[in-house]
């Protein structure tokens, strides 16, 4: 299906008023993040201080990113945007109140900076997976261009702004306008009339939802190498942005309008590159996107390490934020079109959490190589590891994805059952029996471990595949779910990709389909009614094993 214009996604109201309530939202974002930096080189000189603002913020994204996706997977997306939206708006204010009383310390900063990044944390992946019930899904990538714009654009002119804020009426007023940005947001979120299907079985537990997600994650090729390659890559380059007020303090004697000007080179070319994400996507594919990216963000991070120029550092940080974006992008989109509906706001938070992760623990890493040495030999030395990420791609290439393989496919029928189970009884055991010809096994087999990949991430357990002794034609598959409800949620995640990989073993059997599905309840002690000999109430009772 061909992509729709960039511009499309803005046809859906829904979609539309959401999107313009986030610049509002972000370009407090990135005031708030002027404020507190520049108050952090007031209050001390220490470089690994200023770099742990960075950290600060961006910690609480990656720790709490999991359980926010399974919250917004397991529950209303909308309420749960709106819970996070709320919360950062309330520490937000906090922390102006204290700044405006005088009461602000550096430990007191960092302690609000994660505060604040807590709510943005649980907002994100629920925003974020929610695109894809505003817009089609021909139209998915444009949105999610348009949803990095809407960042970009407040990073373009808000650090600047940022700046003279902070230079006219102090980092408080920064810290206001950063609590007063999210209310648009929220009432966006208030007045959209979120279509949501009920579902037939009831919510999963968050722990279950959580290790649901992981799973997936772990078990899926695409989202497994793509989350690894977002960790590094900005692990990496972490510096451009962790650094910024002493690139523009130490190494261009500049004051706080100095540091927004920088901010807002990198935004710009941020927003520069978020509009050349299909051309990217079309021409060179992801792979070959993240080589090019990789080596303009490196070269620009050494310009930007050896520069003394106000301007030239300007071209360097346009270039760096251009392919940075772009990078994050990119990768974005190829999680979103990997994911199946049910686990989409799980994979994102997934990759939320390694991509703020990699900046986090970056940032950390530099600024302690700033300590050591000197902050432009960790801005060069972070350039030099970036020219050498696409070395990985050697090993861990990244997918081309389409979102066709993603889309749910209805499972026909319904299991016979005999037992009076409940959704809680278990353990539950599958068994599926292959007939398939003894002279050439070994296909059969490599299609069955692509099977098994399938029931692992879509949350069976201990598979196994054994082939009979005495009738070597016999293949039977066999793997288990904690509960009977888990089973039949497993039933309503399968996706094409998931029985096209089901119909390539089966169309190697001898008569190209399933011989056998036998479902039995493990323990099956509760399912068995008995009266004793001795007349007792509690043991006319029947207990059902539970997970």
């Amino acid at each position: 299906m061909r992509e729709g214009t960039a511009l499309a996604p803005l046809r859906e109201p829904a979609f539309r008023r959401i999107w313009l309530a986030s610049i509002p939202s972000n370009f407090g974002q990135l005031i708030l993040g002027v404020g507190i930096a520049w108050e952090m080189t007031r209050l001390t000189s220490v470089p690994g201080m200023v770099a742990l603002v960075q950290t600060a913020m961006m910690l609480p994204l990656m720790l709490v990113a999991l359980p926010a996706g399974a919250f917004a997977d397991t529950f209303d997306r909308r309420k749960v945007a709106m819970l996070g939206l709320g919360i950062a708006a309330f520490f937000g204010s906090t922390l102006s109140v204290l700044a405006f009383l005088g009461l602000t310390t550096p430990w007191l900063l960092l302690a609000f900076c994660s505060l604040i990044g807590t709510g943005v944390a649980l907002y994100n992946p629920a925003w974020q997976s929610a695109i894809g019930e505003q817009v089609g899904s021909r139209d998915l990538p444009a949105a999610i261009a348009l949803n990095t714009i809407s960042y970009n654009v407040a990073r373009s002119f808000g650090p600047a702004l940022g700046g003279l804020i902070v230079v006219a009426a102090g980092a408080q007023a920064a810290f206001a306008v950063n609590a007063l940005g999210y209310l648009p947001l929220i009432l966006a979120f208030l007045v959209w009339r979120r279509v949501q299907l009920p579902s037939r079985l009831p919510p999963e537990r968050i722990t279950r939802a959580m290790v649901s997600g992981i799973r997936y994650a772990f078990h899926s090729n695409p989202i497994r190498i793509v989350l690894i390659r977002s960790f590094v890559f900005t692990f990496a380059g972490a510096t451009a942005t962790a650094m910024a007020p002493l690139i523009a303090k130490d190494l261009l004697g500049g004051d706080a309008s100095t540091f927004g000007i920088l901010l807002g080179a990198g935004g710009l070319g941020a927003v520069i590159g978020a509009l050349l994400i299909n051309t990217f996507r079309a021409h060179f594919g992801t792979e070959r996107a993240y080589f090019i990216l990789a080596v303009l963000d490196g070269a620009a991070l050494v310009c930007i390490g050896l520069s003394r120029s106000l301007p030239l550092t300007c071209i360097g940080m346009l270039l760096a934020g251009g392919a940075t974006m772009l990078t994050i992008s990119l990768l974005n989109i190829s999680v979103q079109l990997s994911a199946p509906r049910w686990v989409t706001a799980r994979a994102l938070s997934l990759f939320s959490s390694l991509l703020t992760g990699g900046i986090a623990i970056g940032a950390w890493f530099w600024g302690e190589v700033a300590n050591q040495w000197s902050i432009d030999t960790a801005i060069v030395a972070s350039g030099v590891l970036m020219l050498a990420l696409p070395l990985i791609g050697l090993v861990l290439r990244l997918p081309e994805v389409t979102q066709a393989g993603a889309e749910a496919v209805n499972i026909e029928g319904e299991p016979e059952v005999g037992l009076a189970i409940t959704n809680r009884s278990g353990p539950i055991v599958i068994e599926i029996e292959y007939r398939v010809e003894p002279q050439d096994p070994r296909a059969f087999y490599l299609a069955m471990l692509e099977v098994q990949k399938v029931r692992l991430r879509n949350g069976g357990f201990n598979w196994s595949i054994s082939r009979d002794i005495g009738d070597p034609s016999l293949w039977t598959e066999r793997f288990h779910f904690p509960t009977w409800g888990d089973y039949l949620r497993m039933r309503e995640r399968f996706t094409q990709a998931d029985i096209e990989a089901q119909s390539a073993a089966s169309a190697l059997t001898i008569d190209g389909r399933i011989s056998a599905v036998r479902r039995g309840l493990e323990r099956p002690f509760g399912s068995v009614r008995w009266k004793a000999a001795t007349p007792d109430p509690q043991q006319e009772s029947v207990v059902y094993m539970g997970p």
